[in-house]
C-alpha cells in the first residue's frame, strides 16, 4: 500500500519544489483551524499526548502545512501536530503556505491519513464515496489517483449500505471490516441487525459469520437431491463466498444459466471487477 500511496502523496511534493530555503512561516495557533476536509472523525488520545510531550522537550521538527483562508490558515497536513502543539501550550506553530483548491484538500487529507493506516474502515469509505461525489471520478481513476485498487474501493464503499447501527459498530472497532462484507450477505435490515449483535455477543470470527449466513440463505430442500445437484450446490456456495452476494445455478437439459444478484451500479461494477481481475 505504502508504495502506491506515496506516488500519490508525490505528486503534490515532488522533490523539486520542497527546497530547503523554502520559507517557513511561524503562524498564531489561534488563526489556524483544522482541514474541514478532514475524513478521520476520532483522533487517538494518547498518541496526541505523546506527540505533546515530544513536542514540550523538542518542539516542532517538521512543519505543518496550510492554506490561507478568509479567516486564518485551514489546515492541509499536520492536523496532528497542531492538536498537539496546542495541548503543549504554544502559541504559535511552524507552517509552509501552499495554495490549493478544496478538492486538493479533500485528496491530501485523505492520502496522509491513509499513509499511516489512521482512518476506520468507514472513515476511509465515507473519505472514498466524498472524493467520488466532489471529484466527480469513476472508481478507476480514483483507484489511479490514489494507487488503491479498484476493488478495495468499491468494496469498502458497500459497507455504507449496511444499516448505521452496524456501521457505527465498524467504526468503533466493535465488527471489523471482514464483519461487515460478510453482513452484505443478508438483504433483511433485522437479520443483519441481529446476526451483528450475536457476532459481538459470541466474539463470532468472520469464518464462522461467513457460514453461519451460507446457513442462512442456503435454500431448503424440498426433494432428495442427486449428486450432480450437490455439486451444483457446492459450486453456488463458493461462488457466493466468493463475489460476496447470492448466486443460484440452474441447469437445463441442454443448457444452464448463473444468475448473481447485485445491489447497484457500484455493486456490479465489483462483482464484474472481480472476473477481470481472476
Amino acid at each position: 500500500m505504502a508504495r502506491g500511496l506515496g506516488k500519490g502523496f508525490q505528486a503534490y511534493f515532488p522533490e523539486d519544489e520542497v527546497k530547503e530555503e523554502e520559507q517557513v512561516h511561524h503562524l498564531s495557533i489561534e488563526h489556524c483551524r483544522p482541514n474541514p476536509y478532514q475524513p478521520r472523525l476520532t483522533f487517538d488520545d494518547e498518541a496526541i499526548h505523546e506527540l505533546t510531550q515530544s513536542i514540550q522537550e523538542h518542539g516542532i521538527l517538521q512543519p505543518i502545512i496550510v492554506r490561507k483562508s478568509i479567516k486564518g490558515y485551514e489546515i492541509v497536513v499536520g492536523e496532528r501536530r497542531f492538536r498537539a502543539a496546542k495541548r503543549a501550550g504554544l502559541e504559535k506553530v511552524p507552517a509552509l503556505v501552499r495554495e490549493w483548491t478544496d478538492e486538493q484538500m479533500m485528496e491530501l487529507a485523505l492520502l496522509e491519513n491513509l499513509q499511516r493506516e489512521d482512518l476506520t474502515p468507514i472513515e476511509e469509505a465515507k473519505a472514498y464515496q466524498s472524493l467520488q461525489s466532489e471529484l466527480g471520478v469513476t472508481q478507476d481513476e480514483l483507484s489511479e489517483r490514489l494507487g488503491k485498487s479498484r476493488s478495495h474501493i468499491a468494496n469498502l464503499i458497500r459497507l455504507l449500505s449496511l444499516p448505521s447501527e452496524v456501521i457505527q459498530k465498524i467504526n468503533d472497532g466493535v465488527l471489523s471490516m471482514g464483519h461487515g462484507r460478510a453482513l452484505l450477505g443478508l438483504k433483511k435490515r433485522e437479520a443483519v441487525l441481529a446476526m451483528a449483535e450475536r457476532i459481538e455477543q459470541e466474539k463470532l470470527s468472520v469464518r464462522q459469520v461467513e457460514r453461519l449466513i451460507q446457513e442462512m440463505t442456503q435454500p431448503k430442500k424440498k426433494k432428495k437431491v442427486s449428486p450432480r445437484d450437490v455439486f451444483l450446490q457446492e459450486r453456488e456456495n463458493t461462488l457466493k463466498q466468493q463475489l460476496g452476494t447470492g448466486v443460484k445455478i440452474h441447469k437445463g437439459k441442454r443448457k444452464g444459466k448463473i444468475e448473481i444478484e447485485f445491489m447497484n451500479e457500484e455493486d456490479l461494477e465489483r462483482i464484474l471487477d472481480y472476473f477481470q481481475t481472476e
